[in-house]
């Protein structure tokens, strides 16, 4: 079974995300508030820099807290709104 293509510009997303609302790595763990797994502010960085996948639980955590939608997360053709 052949794994679908992560996208491309989601680390560099949820990187802007977070600074956007002004917030360090260990600042936006606390306000994601994920609780499904412990969440690690070393972990947010792997995300950002495409070294690990997100659960979609937490790329829906991430566009709650900045009020965008998923699929402008997920779509490499679309722009973060602002």
């Amino acid at each position: 079974m052949q794994r679908r293509a992560m996208p491309k510009k989601l680390g560099k997303k949820m990187r802007q995300i977070r600074e956007r609302l002004g917030m360090s790595q260990r600042e936006i763990v606390a306000a994601l508030n994920y609780k499904d797994t412990p969440l690690r502010a070393s972990q947010i960085s792997q995300y950002e820099n495409g070294q690990r996948e997100p659960t979609m639980m937490l790329v829906l955590a991430y566009a709650r807290l900045a009020k965008v939608s998923v699929e402008s997360l997920i779509d490499d053709k679309m722009k973060l709104e602002k």
